[in-house]
């Protein structure tokens, strides 16, 4: 069966999020492209192999949404999935229209498909016990490293070389 062709729409935030926890990884689909607003120089950008996964070994191009029309044709796009969570309920559905009239169905991701469970028990960031851990560890004389959600735009190997440059200091 060949796989659906989809594009994500968003602002580099849940559009990363709803790819992480239902496209990676789920050979029924393939993810062509992601559009972005409100990014600057976002023209040839890619969402990175390091982060899309197996499947993308060349990661994922990101596009300027005011292309949105033009990708659907050029990629045979099936599916758009719209990732933006901080819009009006007007600009999804003038999207929708724009979409479904473009010849590709238009999506929302629900939470089944989309929440990330935690095991509550540990500290992952909320409530009161995140904010005692990294006083306890530095008491402790122990390294904190604070987890960051990935990030396509922050270039990961100098990060990674800035790391290794302090251990030798």
């Amino acid at each position: 069966m060949p796989k659906t062709r989809v594009l994500i729409m968003g602002a580099a935030g849940r559009d990363f999020h709803n790819f992480n926890t239902y496209y990676r990884g789920n050979d029924q689909f393939e993810v062509v492209a992601f559009t972005a607003t409100q990014i600057p120089n976002i023209e040839g950008r890619l969402y990175p192999p390091e982060l899309a996964g197996t499947l993308y070994p060349n990661g994922i191009p990101i596009h300027p949404e005011e292309k949105l029309i033009q990708l659907i044709h050029d990629l045979n796009v099936e599916q758009v999935v719209f990732s933006y969570s901080d819009v009006s309920h007007n600009t999804v559905m003038h999207k929708a229209s724009q979409v479904l009239a473009s010849g590709a169905d238009f999506q929302l991701l629900g939470l089944n498909h989309t929440q990330i469970n935690f095991d509550w028990r540990g500290t992952h960031g909320r409530g009161q016990e995140s904010n005692i851990a990294p006083r306890r560890q530095h008491s402790a004389r122990t390294r904190l490293r604070r987890r960051r959600y990935p990030s396509p735009y922050a270039l990961r190997k100098p990060h990674r070389s800035k790391r290794a440059a302090l251990r030798r200091l």
